[in-house]
C-alpha cells in the first residue's frame, strides 16, 4: 500500500473523535496516517483527546494546528500541503464529526490503487444513503447536484459530498489558494476542476445532523457556481 494520509478538520468533537480515530486506525493498512486539523474555533477537549491518540498510535496520528485558518476549507488545504510535504501518495478528505463512515475508506483506497486520480463519495448512487438529515438539507444537496451538473456539464451523482480522495500529484498541481469557495461550495468546485482526470464515484453513508444552513450560504454558492468556468484557468500550475 502507498502512503495514504487522511486530512480531517476537527472542532468541538470531544464526544466522538476518539471513536472515529480508533475506527480509522483499526483498518488493516500499515501506511494509513491521519492528520486532524484544528484552529482556534474548538473550545472543548478535542485537542487533548487527539494528543492522547498521537501517543497511542505512535506517529500515525499527527495533529496539525492552523492559526491562519479561515474555516474548514482552509484547514483542508493546509492539511493537503502538509501531507504532500510528508511524502503522501494518496490523500483522503473526510469529516471528523462522525458523518463519514470509516468503514467506507477501503473503497477509496482500492480505487486509487486501481489507477483512478480522484474518487468521489456519493450519497445518491446505488449503495449510498443519508441518515438523520432534515428533508430540506437533502433537497438542497440533490438539487445542488442537479443544478451543478446542468450549469457545469458534469455528470456525477453527487456534486456536494465532502468524502473524497486524490492522488497527491493532482492536489500538488493545483493553486489551492485560488479556489473561490471557503464553505459548502468547495466540493462542487473541486469536482468541476478535476472532471477531466480519471475519476470514479463510490457509495457512502452520510450521517447528518439537524444543523441549519443559512440562506446567505446558498446565495453565495449560486454566485460561485456561475464563476467556476472562468476561474478554472487560475487553478492548475502549468
Amino acid at each position: 500500500m502507498k502512503k495514504t494520509v487522511i486530512v480531517m478538520p476537527i472542532a468541538n468533537e470531544e464526544s466522538s473523535i476518539k471513536q472515529v480515530i480508533d475506527r480509522i486506525m483499526s483498518l488493516p493498512y500499515d501506511e494509513l496516517y491521519l492528520y486532524p486539523v484544528m484552529d482556534n474555533y474548538s473550545k472543548d477537549r478535542t485537542q487533548e483527546i487527539v494528543e492522547e491518540c498521537e501517543k497511542i498510535y505512535d506517529g500515525r496520528v499527527k495533529l496539525l494546528f492552523y492559526e491562519q485558518s479561515r474555516g474548514c476549507v482552509s484547514c483542508y488545504f493546509y492539511g493537503f500541503k502538509q501531507a504532500i510535504a510528508d511524502g503522501a501518495e494518496f490523500i483522503i478528505e473526510m469529516d471528523g464529526g462522525g458523518s463519514h463512515d470509516p468503514a467506507r475508506l477501503p473503497l477509496f483506497i482500492e480505487k486509487l490503487e486501481a489507477g483512478y486520480d480522484c474518487v468521489w463519495g456519493s450519497r445518491f448512487m446505488k449503495g449510498g444513503s443519508i441518515e438523520n438529515h432534515p428533508l430540506y438539507r437533502r433537497m438542497l444537496s440533490s438539487g445542488g447536484t442537479f443544478l451543478s451538473n446542468l450549469v457545469l456539464g458534469t455528470k456525477l451523482k453527487d456534486m456536494t459530498s465532502g468524502f473524497e480522495a486524490f492522488r497527491a500529484e493532482i492536489l500538488a498541481n493545483m493553486r489551492l489558494e485560488n479556489f473561490l469557495s471557503n464553505d459548502h461550495m468547495y466540493q462542487t468546485e473541486m469536482r468541476f476542476y478535476c472532471r477531466n482526470f480519471k475519476t470514479v464515484e463510490v457509495p457512502i453513508n452520510y450521517i447528518g445532523s439537524s444543523s441549519s444552513l443559512k440562506g446567505s450560504t446558498v446565495t453565495r454558492a449560486l454566485k460561485i457556481l456561475f464563476k467556476l468556468k472562468k476561474n478554472e484557468k487560475n487553478i492548475f500550475i502549468k
